[in-house]
Order: C-alpha cells, then structure tokens, then sequence
C-alpha cells in the first residue's frame, strides 16, 4: 500500500509538472472591444495545446486607476497567486504593463513576460527593475502623422480638422505624438484639438462644425471632464449622431460604428504577434532570442457606406487597402469561381500550346536521330578498331563490321550472345571478372589479351571498356573499343631482337674475356697432367684432379653460352623474376670484360635482407641492363684512355611503394644538354657505327612492355639512369 501511494503521488507530480500555466492579463475590462479581441486571438491559438492553462484577469483601469485602487489589485493578485507557480505571463496594454514593471519582483518573480498593445514603447523601460533578460513583446503605435496625411489628400479643401481624445494612459501617449504634427500641418489648415470638455459641450462643438470643409480625428473617449465613464462605442454614437462630417480614426473597433477608416492599429494583429511570441517561450526559447517588435503592424482598413456618403475615393492614395460593408458584384460574389475558370482555360491552352510544340518537336527530334542513328552507324564500321556494346547480362547489342571480320560472324549472328560463344574460356571467363568490377565501380579499363582466330592467326588485343548509363540514369552495360596491337607488337620484337643482335659484338668480347681465365687455367692442367705422364709421376689420384678441375673450367663456360643464349631469346609472357638474379646474369656476361677494362661495377641493394621481384619480360630487362651498363663501360673507356684509375659504375636498387627502382651511375662523363633529352629517340646515336636503337629499345621494353619508367639526368660529371618497374601486376 505504501508503494502505491508513492507511485500514485510521484505520477500526478508528473503530471501537474508537464502541465503549463499562463497568466493573461489586461489592462482593461472585458467588453471592451480592444481588449476581447486581444484576448479571443489568443485563446484561439493556445486551443489547440493541451497542456496550456490559460487564466485571464482584468484589470478595468478604463475605469479606475486611483493609486489605492492599483495597491489593493497588488494586494488581490499576491493573495490569489501566491500558490501557483506560472510559467509565462501575457499582459495587454500601457497600465498592465506599468504595473508589472513595477510589482514583478514581488508578484511573479523570474517568470517571462510578453506584452502587446504598448504605447510609446521605449526599450529603456525594460531596464526598470532590470527586466530586459525577461521580457518581450509587440508595440502599439499609432501612426497619427500618416493619417493625418491621408485626411489631407482626400480632402484637399480641408479648413478644420477636429482631433477628439481624452486624458487616459493611452490618449495622453498619443497626445505626446500628435504637438510636432500638428505643428507641421498649421500652416495648411486649422487644427484644433480637444480632451477637456464634458460630453454635451463636445457634442455643439461638433454640430457647428462646417460640413463642407472639415473633419473630425477621433481618438479616444473614455471619460469627459467630469469624470463620467464612457463605453468605446458610447461616446463614439454621442459624437457620431450629432456628425454631419466625415470622422477617420486609428483603431480599427470603430470601423463597423462610423468612421470613415484610415492607417487603423489592429487589436488580432497583435494578439497574432504576442501569441507566436508566447508559443516560442513554452517551447522552450529563450525570452532573450525573442526580438521586440518595435514597428505595430497596422493595416489601412474603410468603411464602404461611410466613403459612399461622403463622395470619397480612396483608389489614387491607398492600395488594396480592406474594406467592409462593400456590396457584392455578380463577379464578386463568383469571384473565386471566374478566377479558378480563367485559370483552368488558361492552364488547358497552355497545355494545348505545350504539347503542339511538344509534337513538333518530338519530330524534330525522331528526324534527327533517325539520321543521327544512321550516321553512328557509318561512323562505326568506318572506324577500323573493333567495337562492341552489351547488356549487364554480357549479351553483346551491337558492334561494328570491323568486330565481325575479328570474330568471322555476321551483325546478326552477334547479337544476343556472349563473349564466351566467340573466345577461348579462360579469356571470355577473365573478361567478364572485369565487366563485373566496371558495373560496380563506375569506371574504365584498359586489358591486354592474346588469342587464336577461326583461321588460326594470333592476335593481340588492347581492350578499353567503360560503362555507359541509359536516358533514366539506369546502368544500360559496357562499351568497348578494341585496338589490334599485333602488328606493332611483331615491329617491337623485331627491333628488340635487331637491338640484341647490336650488342652481339660486344656480346662475343664479353664471352671471350670470360672464357680466357678458363681456357688458361684448362692449358696449365693439361701441361701439369703431362709433365707428370713424363715423369712416371701420374697417379690415378692425379688423373681424377685433373678431370674435376676441368670439368669446373668447362662447366662455366657452358653456363656461359647458355646465358647467351637465354639472353637471345625473347621473353613471351610477363612473370615476377628477380633483380639480383637478373643482375647476376648479366654479371655473369659482362663482369669479367668490365674488370679488364679496369671499372669498378658495384651493386648496392638498399633492402638487404629483402628479395625484390619486377613484373615483366626477364629476358628483355636483362637486354636493357646490358645496354645501359655497356653505355657506361664504352664511355668510360674512350674517356679514361689514359688511366681508369677511378672509372667505376654504381647500379644502386631499392624498392618504393609501388615500384623498384634501379639507378645506374657511372662516373665517365656527363652527357651533352643540347642532346640529352634526344637519347631515347630512334636512331638517334652519338656512335660512328651505332644503330641509334638500343636506348630506344630500353625505353621501349620499359615503358611500353613493363608499364615503367626511365629517365636520365646529369649529376656533376656523372650520368644517372633511373628505372622505376612495377613489382606486381599493373
């Protein structure tokens, strides 16, 4: 039971918690039309919210605003208020707002505040009692000047204005505001104002008034000078019955009791502001974030009848200004019917129009991709490369008879069918592994096959293929344009194999001078084995020596010519080999003739403990190493004639992110700069006898066969060959 009782408490906490209250209070009293209308704005915009208490009180200052009148309301409020705790107060008006300047602290302490309907509106007021941080709200001004104004132009024979107000709160602000206008309008006409007669001699004041050329401004009129209280439209009816002039006002509750209109303050345009203001707070936005609206939104609102009654056109001075009592037209009273026809023929003719040049030019259109259709496809089997679209689904749409001479089959026999109905499996199955990746990323490719034609013929193939969208956006498939690179593969190769047979002279001299430490040492053992046959000397022990000491001797130089040999033949598929054994072998070849030629060669691997591998063409990477390092040993030599005491070739190998990279350094000379960027052009030499294709040819093998680079700089007197190669498949 006890739980109970503390969960059933903890629950109506929460529910009175979540629940908010707000005050409302006005200065005035309820009847009164400013006030009412304040005050139903803003109940219909807190109905809908249903954890909103809206309590309202008035205050009736129109009638009493004695000092012991407010101390007693003080006195009330602080006893009926004590215990509730509200969580934003809304006060109408100068009096309200006066009082809670002055009594917040002690009545309502740090709960916000927001008003509306504030006359003479000052910002320094809100430092009173240091209420800035807590309040915000909507002015009230009247604009009296631009009333004023307008009675002037639709009255340009205007003699006397009579302005009529009283000596409320209200009437005294508007008074502050009207001495420098009327000083400004004297001269043009007599204006007089009055807010000290008693009502019957305000009335024969207004019936002498000259009907032709006078007005009346009617301010306010609560009370008369003998204190006695009026209703708003009370002491309007008394001026208005006795009235043969036109009377403007500046708030609009007059408008449906006789004047004529003007610039009116509007009492819902001010419960509006003030009631979004109020929402903004109870949703949790700081009263500080709320900026005052200092500018009153006031409207210029007329009478019809009393415009009617007095001749007065208003269209040459005011636009759409509101106005009531105004009778209905035929075409007003169908207003929304004549306007929705209008716009309903207006929308099926543009239609009609829309879709006429929509027709015209769908056949523009056709025609033209008819012929654009047409013309792509001359265009295609113009084109000499081989050319296929197809679907998602690698069914091939379409291709050019350049594509039908590839595959030996017709248009026709093409479309509908795959890759795999043409090529070899393991090239159509590849294929279509990349087509997958395309259709997923979006992007192109560039692919190199070789394979067999129906006659037999091989071909190599370059594939570039991208992916191509439909009209909606949609993947449509893959297009690719195939280039026939068997032509110049076999022009490569040869002239590789020609650039081989160029070094071949220096090849041989390389195997002569690795073959003549073998051949002398074979010569000493021979002469040894026979010295000892002379001498009775040789033994059985003697003649195995002999034969394993040879046999190392021609070993070698077998492993000799077989590097020749392998260096001679081309490499046909591209494989992951290994620098230092490819560096070996060509040491092998060379290194001995290099030595004799008194050059120091040295091979400085930056990874020591690594082995580092190139993807590529073995044998054609060796032909470029051999070349180079050949370069460098015939430079040195015709530069060091003298002496090469200090000739020497560094090849310098380190592996980088993506690529290996070999330096080749010799210290023979540095090369010209007028011709320096021309040594890899074909058939450029510097050589009486030289072809002019061997650094061509490198920097073809590397660029072009193993997707690398080469370059070369001068540093100092020493020439740097720099060779970057992918270490996996590019």
């Amino acid at each position: 039971m006890k739980y109970i009782l503390l969960f059933s408490l903890l629950f109506f906490n929460y529910l009175f918690a979540s629940s908010k209250e707000v005050l409302l209070i006005h200065s005035y009293h309820k009847g009164y039309i400013w006030t009412d209308d304040i005050s139903k704005t803003i109940e219909k915009n807190f109905k809908p919210l249903k954890d909103v208490e809206l309590t309202t009180i008035y205050m009736d200052t129109k009638r009493i605003d004695t000092p012991e009148y407010l101390s007693n309301l003080v006195k009330l409020y602080k006893q009926q208020f004590e215990n509730r705790k509200f969580d934003l107060i809304i006060i109408s008006d100068n009096n309200a707002f006066d009082f809670i300047i002055k009594y917040h602290e002690y009545l309502f302490k740090d709960v916000p505040v927001v008003f509306c309907g504030i006359n003479n509106f000052d910002k320094v007021l809100l430092h009173e009692n240091d209420m800035k941080d807590i309040m915000t709200g909507v002015a009230e001004e009247v604009d009296v000047e631009k009333n004023i104004e307008l009675i002037s132009k639709l009255h340009p024979n205007l003699k006397n204005l009579l302005i009529i107000n009283d000596r409320s709160a209200t009437g005294n602000a508007v008074k502050r505001d009207l001495n420098p206008i009327i000083e400004k309008y004297q001269k043009k006409f007599n204006i007089e104002y009055t807010d000290n007669l008693e009502i019957s001699n305000l009335k024969k004041k207004v019936s002498n008034l000259d009907k032709k050329n006078s007005v009346i401004l009617f301010v306010l009129l609560f009370k008369d000078t003998t204190g006695k209280y009026f209703t708003y439209k009370q002491s309007f009816q008394e001026v208005k019955k006795v009235s043969e002039v036109p009377i403007y006002g500046l708030w609009d509750f007059y408008l449906n009791d006789g004047i004529v209109g003007g610039l009116l303050t509007s009492a819902v345009a001010q419960g509006e502001a003030v009631s979004k203001m109020a929402l903004e707070i109870l949703n949790g936005k700081k009263t500080t974030d709320i900026p005052i609206l200092e500018k009153s939104p006031n409207l210029y609102m007329f009478d019809y009848n009393e415009l009617k009654k007095f001749d007065i056109n208003i269209s040459d001075y005011v636009n759409d200004p509101i106005i009531i009592n105004e009778p209905s037209s035929v075409y007003k009273q169908h207003y929304k019917f004549f306007i929705i026809s209008i716009l309903i023929i207006l929308t099926l003719s543009i239609i009609v129009l829309i879709l006429k040049a929509n027709i015209q030019r769908r056949e523009k259109v056709e025609l033209a991709l008819s012929n654009r259709l047409e013309f792509d496809k001359v265009l295609l089997d113009t084109i000499p490369n081989p050319i296929y679209y197809k679907n998602i689904d690698g069914k091939f749409l379409g291709c050019n008879t350049s594509f039908e001479t590839l595959v030996n089959s017709t248009r026709d026999e093409i479309i509908g069918k795959t890759a795999f109905d043409f090529f070899p499996y393991k090239i159509a199955l590849a294929n279509t592994k990349i087509d997958k990746e395309l259709l997923q990323t979006f992007s192109t490719s560039t692919s190199e096959f070789t394979f067999y034609t129906p006659s037999n013929e091989m071909k190599h193939i370059i594939l570039n293929k991208a992916v191509y969208k439909n009209i909606d956006g949609t993947v449509g498939g893959i297009v690719c344009i195939m280039d026939d690179i068997t032509e110049r593969i076999q022009q490569k190769q040869f002239l590789i194999q020609q650039s081989k047979l160029a070094e071949m002279g220096d090849m041989i001299a390389a195997i002569a001078h690795q073959w003549n430490e073998p051949l002398v040492e074979l010569s000493a053992l021979v002469q040894d084995i026979q010295t000892s046959y002379l001498l009775n000397e040789l033994k059985e022990v003697n003649v195995k020596d002999f034969v394993n000491d040879s046999m190392v001797q021609i070993k070698y130089m077998s492993k000799t010519l077989s590097d020749f040999r392998n260096f001679l033949k081309p490499s046909t598929k591209k494989k992951l080999f290994s620098i230092s054994k490819a560096l070996n072998e060509i040491n092998e070849i060379i290194g001995k003739q290099i030595f004799y030629s008194n050059i120091k060669m040295s091979f400085n691997y930056k990874n020591e403990n690594e082995e580092l591998l190139i993807y590529g063409y073995e044998n054609e990477f060796k032909q470029v190493l051999l070349n180079l390092i050949n370069n460098a040993k015939n430079k040195i030599v015709e530069n060091y004639k003298d002496s090469q005491e200090h000739a020497k070739i560094d090849i310098n190998i380190e592996r980088c992110q993506n690529y290996n990279t070999i330096e080749i350094i010799d210290n023979g000379g540095k090369i010209d700069e007028k011709i320096i960027n021309s040594i890899f052009e074909p058939y450029f030499t510097t050589k009486e006898s030289g072809t002019g294709l061997g650094l061509y040819m490198a920097k073809v093998i590397v660029e072009d066969k193993m997707r690398g680079s080469i370059k070369v700089r001068n540093e100092g007197e020493n020439v740097v060959f720099t060779i970057k190669l992918p270490h996996k498949k590019v």
